[in-house]
């Protein structure tokens, strides 16, 4: 439930930000006397499409921390925790990037990385899968999320968010006015009428769904890259696969939504709209790699 008000609550407060700086900007008066002003549109877009991405991408941190409950480790309590804090420092140093926060969650067999920059970010893992994974796998796991921060997948995944939502709004509303008008062609009032607003919903939903298709497909891409990244990082891909194969038994830890891009697990039947391979398929690639 925690999770859920979250997740309403941050995506009401963008909105309406959003909102208010379409207003002040006066890109949101894109439908005039004289037609659809598609310059107006296409900025509106834009600044509702990227503005979105990337303060989801400036929050994902303090968001990911309160959604799951993570606890970062400032000072380590016991063994496991010290080793976690210097395997994630060590494996940082061989990927070239600044240390970042590490944390723990209770939960099922899961981890994600996250973060606006590579010199500002999260490794979380959860006491599933610490519970259940031998040293040499969970190490692996990390290095998949470090490879993950290495590669620049939180930014690159935001501008590919951006480029299709700013896509789904500019084209649901053409869409919808050319409808509109031409429903609309005996009337003289040449202002759009209740069929735009239908239209621009419809449109949005079917136009959203397709996205969504496209972002998961690059998701994809970017988890056989960190599969690859981690078993470089390691020296070889053995442990990796060795994650894989044990993660391919569990029933992967619920993240919320705005993280599930994120975490190790993944594939299923809509793989289609997976963010994540198979672990099989997964574990085929590094193979032949």
């Amino acid at each position: 439930m925690k999770r859920i008000v979250l997740l309403i609550a941050t995506n009401l407060a963008i909105m309406l930000v959003l909102g208010i700086s379409a207003s002040l900007l006066g890109v949101n008066r894109f439908l005039t006397a004289n037609g659809l002003n598609l310059g107006a549109l296409l900025a509106f877009a834009g600044l509702m499409g990227f503005g979105g991405a990337f303060i989801s991408l400036l929050i994902s941190k303090p968001m990911a921390k309160w959604s799951t409950g993570a606890r970062v480790i400032a000072q380590p309590s016991n063994g496991t925790e010290a080793w976690l804090l210097d395997t994630v420092a060590a494996q940082a140093r061989r990927a070239g990037i600044a240390m970042p926060e590490v944390a723990v969650y209770e939960g099922e067999p899961n981890a994600f990385a996250t973060g606006a920059s590579k010199n500002a970010s999260l490794v979380a893992v959860s006491t599933g899968l610490l519970a259940s994974m031998t040293q040499d796998e969970v190490e692996a796991v990390l290095a998949h999320e470090v490879a993950h921060i290495a590669n620049g997948d939180m930014v690159t995944l935001t501008l590919i968010q951006g480029v299709v939502n700013t896509f789904v709004i500019f084209l649901a509303r053409v869409v919808a006015y050319a409808v509109d008008s031409f429903l609309r062609k005996d009337e003289e009032n040449s202002g759009p009428g209740i069929a735009y607003t239908i239209t621009a919903i419809v449109c949005d939903i079917l136009f959203g769904i397709l996205a969504s298709i496209i972002v998961a497909w690059f998701s994809r891409r970017r988890e056989y890259r960190a599969d690859r990244g981690a078993a470089q990082i390691m020296g070889t891909p053995r442990p990796m696969i060795d994650a894989l194969a044990r993660l391919g038994g569990f029933a992967p830890g619920a993240l919320p939504k705005n993280m599930a891009a994120s975490g190790i697990a993944g594939g299923g039947v809509m793989s289609l709209f997976s963010s994540h391979p198979s672990c099989e398929e997964r574990i085929a690639a590094l193979q032949h790699a």
